[in-house]
């Protein structure tokens, strides 16, 4: 009776994760969308959804909480409520960052549209396949489509850089876009950060799968190894 109410638990902190990752993953792409078609509507949409999000992180806290203190779990199942956690916060920092791109994007529908060398929707597009693909691998319990995520957030890196270099040289030669070229390089910086929360999503699940720390080595041997969270027998 006490194993049939933990795994009741257990699946509900799992549905309760993916409903938060469905909001973080849905408040990226909004915010992204309303950068390409300059959308206040989005924009609102994104800043209302934010409560909701945050209620979701504090529900998800509170029930993994219980489940600690309550079942004191061991080996796997204890490294699943462990990685949900952390999981929890870093999806509640994802909706963060989306919040302060439209932020970025209700200042820059004020201003002049200004032609700026930087791709922000390949940015956006790469930052929240990110965040889709480590909610995969936690939902599959697959390691090896972790490590892809780890192996993505270089490619954002470099992106961030050649915007940072490319609007400096822009505000250089162009002063009168400089407001709409910060705003945009603060676009860049929070798609970035998106794409770390997303890498540290995706640490967290080749923790439970693993039990491996690889948050300061990406080179994580490969393993077939994988623990669906639908079979926690």
């Amino acid at each position: 009776m006490m194993r049939t109410r933990f795994q009741q638990g257990l699946d509900e902190l799992r549905g309760k994760l993916l409903v938060m990752g469905g909001l973080a993953e849905q408040a990226v792409d909004r915010a992204c969308q309303a950068y390409i078609e300059r959308d206040l509507q989005r924009c609102h949409m994104v800043l209302e959804n934010e409560s909701r999000i945050n209620a979701a992180e504090r529900e998800i806290d509170e029930l993994a909480f219980d489940l600690l203190a309550l079942q004191q779990p061991m080996a796997v199942d204890l490294r699943f409520i462990l990685a949900v956690t952390k999981i929890n916060s870093d999806l509640e920092r994802v909706g963060d960052q989306s919040v302060n791109v439209v932020e970025r994007v209700m200042d820059m529908i004020e201003l002049p549209p200004a032609d700026l060398p930087i791709d922000i929707p390949r940015m956006a597009t790469a930052s929240s396949a990110m965040v889709r693909r480590a909610l995969e691998s936690f939902i599959e319990g697959k390691a090896e489509l972790a490590q892809a995520v780890l192996e993505m957030d270089n490619v954002v890196d470099r992106m961030r850089d050649e915007a940072f270099i490319n609007l400096t040289r822009k505000m250089n030669d162009s002063p009168e876009v400089t407001r709409q070229a910060l705003d945009a390089l603060l676009v860049a910086r929070n798609l970035e950060r998106v794409a770390d929360h997303a890498t540290n999503i995706a640490e967290d699940v080749i923790f439970w799968v693993r039990g491996a720390d690889v948050r300061h080595n990406v080179a994580v041997a490969n393993s077939s190894t994988r623990h669906p969270i639908v079979d926690r027998s």
